[in-house]
């Protein structure tokens, strides 16, 4: 009999690849709007359906950046109501009835402006709304002790319902347009593939606390273009540099980013002995 477990957000971009890579676990996903994580009472049943799994694996957030700096401190907004107060009814839940959760967080909880990729004992201070959110959110799991997985810029093989932002190079690349990227802000892209074979290690030994969960590598978005117009032969001067000091400068009503998104992993490779793909070698994989 396959081990259970409980999940949010399974069937997004991130789910729906943990799901098709782990067939060892049978998973039950809390599909919205049958499930609403900000309604308690919409949710329990779920737990109280499935006694046998043991793990909940959180993945549902509101994920829009721009539209989230335009509800900022708004408590009615549904940014905070599904960041906060659906995690707040997923963590409550989880201890009510036993659970191990590993609650998925972001690189924005940190604010950017670090020399070097961030570890897990470096402070959380997010710039802005969506990040100041899953700050609380991330708060809220930590008390409920479950692990924090923080993972940042996914992307994977095509998804149907949503391009990831390698996918949304690639795209505008073969149709010929030009893209302008920033220099001086640095990510850590992260293969989803290696994020569903992690939690795999995650749900076996149920470590808490907080997991930077990325890619090796650290790039700025106009190397990530290069990269990725060297791996499927596309035309790499379409690719232009811009500035995000430039681009702030300009728009100073823009809402803030950060320069520095770069998460270090060297965590999970101690302690759990997981090891994860740079950008070249997950582009590889996908091609």
């Amino acid at each position: 009999m396959k081990e259970q477990i409980l999940g949010t957000g399974l069937s997004g971009l991130v789910g729906s690849r943990v799901v098709e890579l782990n067939p060892q676990y049978e998973f039950f996903d809390m599909l919205y709007p049958e499930a609403d994580i900000t309604k308690i009472d919409s949710i329990e049943p779920y737990f109280k359906n499935n006694p046998e799994a043991s793990t909940l694996v959180h993945l549902a957030a509101y994920t829009d950046t721009k539209s989230a700096w335009d509800q900022r401190f708004d408590l009615n907004s549904p940014c905070f109501k599904i960041n906060v107060e659906g995690t707040r009814n997923i963590v409550d839940l989880c201890q009510k009835y036993n659970k191990y959760l590993i609650h998925i967080s972001t690189d924005y909880v940190l604010n950017g402006q670090k020399i070097g990729p961030y570890l897990e004992t470096d402070p959380v201070n997010p710039l802005e709304w969506y990040g100041q959110t899953k700050a609380m959110a991330e708060k809220i799991a930590l008390d409920g002790g479950a692990a924090v997985v923080r993972i940042s810029f996914p992307y994977g093989r095509e998804y149907s319902l949503k391009n990831d932002f390698i996918r949304g190079y690639r795209n505008k690349l073969e149709s010929g347009e030009t893209l302008n990227l920033f220099v001086d802000q640095f990510i850590t892209p992260t293969l989803i593939d290696d994020i569903a074979a992690a939690l795999d290690v995650f749900i076996q030994k149920r470590p808490v606390g907080i997991y930077h969960l990325v890619g090796s590598s650290v790039h700025s978005p106009y190397q990530v273009a290069q990269i990725v117009s060297k791996a499927f032969n596309l035309d790499s001067s379409l690719i232009h540099e811009s500035s995000l000091d430039k681009f702030l400068s300009e728009n100073p009503l823009a809402r803030p980013f950060g320069k520095n998104q770069a998460l270090n992993n060297q965590k999970i490779k101690d302690e759990l002995g997981i090891s994860m793909r740079g950008l070249e070698e997950g582009l590889k994989l996908i091609k």
